[in-house]
This record gives C-alpha cells, structure tokens and sequence, in this order.
C-alpha cells in the first residue's frame, strides 16, 4: 500500500507559560544509555472535534504552554560539561509544534486495512516529528515536538519526546497532562493536576560515572532500513484468560529448569506465584514467533522485556519520578525447547525473571553498568531475539482532550526493528491487549498462519 503525503500547514516553537526554575538535570544510569536510541514517537487518534480546526490549534498551543511549565525538562536542551557529564539543562528553549494536514484520510480507512493488507496504515508514520532523530540530538534539537494532523473526519495528535528524558511512564503522564489541561481549558475550568513530576535527581540511579560517547555522537544500533511488516493483534480480556490458565496448567516447576531463563542475575527464585496474564500473552508470542523464524533447535533465543523499576526498589521511587527508570530483563531458551514444550514452560521462565528482579537486582545491574558504562544495544542481532517494550498498563486511553477518548493508539518509525513488540491497553480496557509486533515479512506470514497464537487474537487490524 502506498504511502500518503501528509503536509505541513504550520510550524512553531512553544514555550513554557512560566519561567523554570529548575536547576541542571543530570542524565541517570538509564537514561544515558537512551542516547543512541531513537525519540519516543507514540500518539493518539480521535474523532473530529467539536470546535473549528483551527480553534483548536490555537487550544492547544496554550495547553501545551500551560503543560509544559509543569515539565520544563522538556522545554531544556542537552549539555555536556567538561567533565563528560550529560545534563538537562532547563533553559525554556521550547518545543516544537506541528499542524499538519491528511484531510483525503477517513479513520474508516486508517483503522479498517483492506483483507489483502492488514497492516499497520503506513500514513501513521507521518504523523509525527523527528523521524529516525537519535536522542543524543538534544543537544541541538528540541527534546520533544508536537504534531497535530486533520483528518476527513478526525485528527491524530502525536507527540515525539527524546528517550535519554523520558521513558514511558514519563511519557505518558505528559501526555495525559496535556490532554487534562485542554479538555480543562475547552470547558472555562482550570485543571488541576492530580500528579505533579518528580524531578528530584536523589535516586540510585544518580552515579558521577561517565559514559564514554564516540566521536561525532552515537548511532542506532540495528539497521533502519530493514524490509518490516507492522500489525496490531487485539486480544479481549476473555482470551488472555484462556491463554492465562492454559500457561498455568501446564508450567514446569521442577529442579531441572532451574536455571533455564536466567541470564544476566544469576538468580532462581522458587514460587507457587500465578503467571501473570501478560507473562502468558508475551510466552506465546515468544513461542510462535521462534516458530516462525524456522530456526536451527540448538540456537539460543532471547526474550527482552523492559520493566519500570520505579516500584522494585527499597525504598520506593516516587512513581511519577521524570525520567528514565527501567532495566531490561533478559530471559534465554534453546530453540528446541520453546517450540518442543507447551506454552506454560516459556511462561514460567519469564515469570521467574520478572519475579527475581527486586531492589537487589536493580543495584546489581546499576553497579555492572557504572563498571562498564555502555549505550543500550536495541536491536535483533543474531535473528532469534525478541524485545517487549511498552506496558498495556500505561493509561494511554485517559487522554481525552474534550469529545471523548482516541480511538486507537499509533506509532511512529521509531526504534523498529525485527523482533520489536510494544504492548497498548484495549481500547475496551478490563485487562484487554493491543500488541505492535514488528517481525521481518516471511515471519509476520509464519505467525499469521500460526494457528496456536491466531486462537487467542479475538481481532487485528
């Protein structure tokens, strides 16, 4: 399917409606290993909204001054001191803000693919700003951007933030912050704000250790322009359950795999837990997709999956602490054994991983990362990996900006890869899932004739 030509109406720079007073903000031991990933670029589809376009523009150029003067780390730049120490620096430089135009797109033809292509319409990859811009550009370049595209009958509104300052649980509080703020500002009211950021910068995070960064800046660390195909399977909150107590009933528990899906901690821990919903969904995508790849029984796979470490530490971190605070959790698996076992041996290797990742676990990682300062290696690299990024519990269908909540929930070009899964929330909620999977195209067409994983996808567009 063709691509469509979005254009560009406008363009501008918005500032903070008040004036930080927030001192230097120095990038943490999760955030500096962002540097050579890609912006963050996730938005919102909404229906047509009430008042004329333009109107609407102009809201929210305001809301977004309003909101920003809440998260001026947005409104900062980079700064390396002499040191080598990369800082935010909240200086109310601003950020940019787009009005775009696709007024020849319906959301009819956006969310409802045609049977002969049922991917991901390619025009959500021109909704948003910054396309393939490495974070390490916020030295020069704006730490986020705004871009609001009219549709026929719709707009879409999507914000691209720059990794090294946000991870998703920053990212999304933003964004449900601007949303508040309009959807207050559109009725006479002032919004008052539930949750204010965090910027204390006081956490185990914070280390004096630099990481060394290669001469003219860093590079992603996959190939961009590898052939992908992007689909989004819908799984109701009825077929998790189904695939919840399959993954339970046949989990293994005894000595001999014990040490299975451990890598990187060195830890077993022992317990009687139920695997979780998510554990079981993120199991049977490991296992269908491994199936997929038609790979040699004797290779390892790798299953990653990103977790906010915001709660595992003792004490814990304010959760809405700004900036990054995630680890990823790497489970490992032969071939043979993911695709010889049922669905529940993958499951429990994952569920023993996230289990054991506690306080301790968070240090440790932090201290072989201070003893080795490195970028963060994003990417499939031996063709058998999978990384799980995003959360269905991020509460990315709370923006409502005044005439109801989006419709669906897109992305842009961002740090895809083969292998890269993100995990929305249904729009249905009550525990439903959307997962982004991104897999080279003879593996999308194994999973998509993969019966055991197709059982449990209740719709996909």
């Amino acid at each position: 399917m063709p691509s469509s030509s979005t254009s560009i109406i406008s363009k501008c720079t918005i500032y903070p409606d008040q004036k930080s007073t927030l001192k230097p903000l120095h990038l943490s031991v999760s955030d500096l290993p962002m540097l050579s990933c890609h912006y963050i670029q996730k938005g919102v589809l909404l229906s047509s909204p009430p008042q004329p376009f333009q109107d609407l523009i102009d809201s929210l150029k305001l809301s977004l001054s309003t909101t920003l003067s809440l998260f001026p780390a947005l409104a900062g730049r980079f700064s390396t001191d002499s040191a080598g120490h990369v800082h935010i620096v909240c200086n109310d430089a601003g950020v940019d803000f787009i009005h775009a135009n696709a007024k020849h797109l319906t959301l009819a033809t956006l969310l409802s693919p045609p049977a002969n292509f049922p991917d991901v319409h390619p025009s959500f990859k021109e909704f948003f700003a910054y396309d393939m811009t490495i974070s390490y550009s916020g030295h020069h370049l704006p730490l986020a951007a705004v871009q609001v595209t009219e549709l026929a009958d719709g707009v879409f509104v999507g914000i691209t933030a720059n990794h090294a300052v946000t991870d998703g649980t920053s990212f999304w509080h933003f964004f449900n912050t601007f949303a508040a703020v309009t959807k207050a500002a559109g009725s006479g009211a002032k919004k008052k704000i539930a949750s204010y950021p965090d910027f204390t910068r006081d956490t185990v995070f914070n280390s004096a250790v630099v990481l060394p960064v290669p001469a003219g800046g860093p590079t992603v660390t996959f190939a961009a322009d590898d052939p992908l195909r992007e689909r989004v399977f819908h799984f109701s909150r009825e077929d998790i359950q189904r695939l919840k107590k399959q993954a339970n009933s046949n989990r293994h528990n005894n000595d001999g795999w014990k040490t299975a899906g451990v890598n990187g901690n060195g830890n077993y821990v022992r317990n009687n837990d139920e695997i979780s919903s998510f554990q079981s969904l993120s199991a049977q995508l490991w296992r269908s997709v491994t199936r997929a790849r038609k790979l040699d029984a004797s290779k390892t796979s790798t299953f990653r999956m990103a977790v906010n470490c915001r709660h595992r530490l003792e004490p814990k971190m304010d959760p809405f602490y700004f900036g990054n605070a995630i680890q990823s959790i790497p489970t490992v698996a032969t071939v043979g054994d993911i695709v010889s076992n049922e669905v529940g041996f993958c499951a429990e290797l994952l569920h023993r991983n996230v289990i054991a990742h506690d306080d301790s676990t968070v240090r440790r990682g932090i201290e072989d990362w201070e003893k080795a300062p490195r970028l963060f290696p994003l990417g499939n690299f031996d063709g058998a990996m999978i990384t799980m990024g995003s959360s269905p519990r991020f509460p990315m269908y709370d923006n409502d900006f005044g005439w109801g909540k989006p419709l669906a929930i897109r992305s842009g070009k961002a740090n895809k890869f083969d292998g890269k899964i993100s995990a929305f929330p249904g729009r249905e909620g009550n525990g439903s899932v959307d997962l982004e999977v991104v897999l080279a195209p003879e593996t999308m067409a194994g999973l998509e004739n993969d019966m055991e994983f197709m059982q449990y996808v209740t719709s996909f567009e």
